[in-house]
């Protein structure tokens, strides 16, 4: 057992440990949601992070450490948001047809989203420097954790709000938008990358690529919005 222990300490400096195990564990996860014909509750986002959460706390590995080998993971999310462009402009007719109407959703969901979590917040009798956390959970991380520093919150709590945020409306967003939607891909995917940025942009390509189109299109205006209209929104409803 001791040499057992050994190597383990000695595998769990390695950054590629890390790295192997969340490449690992997003495939399970993805051969899990293909046997599940892709069910909103099958999300391999979702069941990743269920699956190595367990990981992290049983071995006592802080975060950084873990950080330090899937990093590389963190750095393909450039390349990976760049790349929307592809399907964007193969829909490119379609978005300009449904300019006027999208532009019109994406200020009305950027100023409920921020304004409700302020609000509900307030209700609920949350300090400041939670309020600041979580106003901007709907927009992407990056941008988010930029937002909530400037107003004086605190930037890690508000990268697991949006991670929560986004898992949320990659679950349940699918199973009200088949009803609301109702066969539009454009208002499906606008809806998801809105509500849910990256992690729901992800589950609107699954849906069909001129969703993900959108989707794609609504995470980065949202984030743009979201920079602009929070600070508004906080110095009129934040206590």
């Amino acid at each position: 057992m001791t040499r057992v222990g050994d190597i383990w300490v000695y595998l769990s400096a390695q950054p590629l440990l890390w790295l192997t195990l969340t490449l690992a564990a997003y495939g399970f996860a993805s051969w899990f949601a293909e046997r599940c014909n892709h069910a909103p509750l099958a999300n391999p986002v979702g069941l990743s992070v269920a699956l190595l959460i367990p990981v992290l706390l049983l071995t006592g590995t802080p975060y950084t450490r873990y950080f330090d080998g899937a990093q590389f993971v963190h750095f393909l999310l450039g390349p990976t948001t760049v790349a929307l462009a592809v399907p964007l402009y193969r829909h490119r007719d379609m978005v300009r047809r449904a300019a006027a109407p999208m532009a019109a959703g994406l200020l009305v969901g950027a100023v409920v989203a921020a304004g409700s979590a302020i609000l509900i917040g307030r209700a609920f009798g949350l300090e400041s420097g939670l309020l600041a956390a979580l106003a901007p959970k709907s927009a992407t991380a990056p941008i988010a954790m930029g937002i909530t520093e400037s107003l004086g919150g605190l930037p890690s709590l508000t990268a697991a709000m949006v991670i929560l945020t986004g898992l949320c409306g990659a679950l349940l967003g699918p199973l009200l938008l088949r009803r609301i939607a109702r066969g539009n891909d454009a208002a499906f995917g606008l809806a998801l990358g809105l509500s849910a940025h990256g992690i729901g942009t992800a589950r609107a390509f699954q849906h069909s690529d001129a969703a993900g189109s959108f989707a794609g299109i609504a995470l980065g205006l949202t984030g743009l919005l979201t920079a602009l209209l929070v600070p508004l929104l906080w110095g009129i409803l934040a206590p």
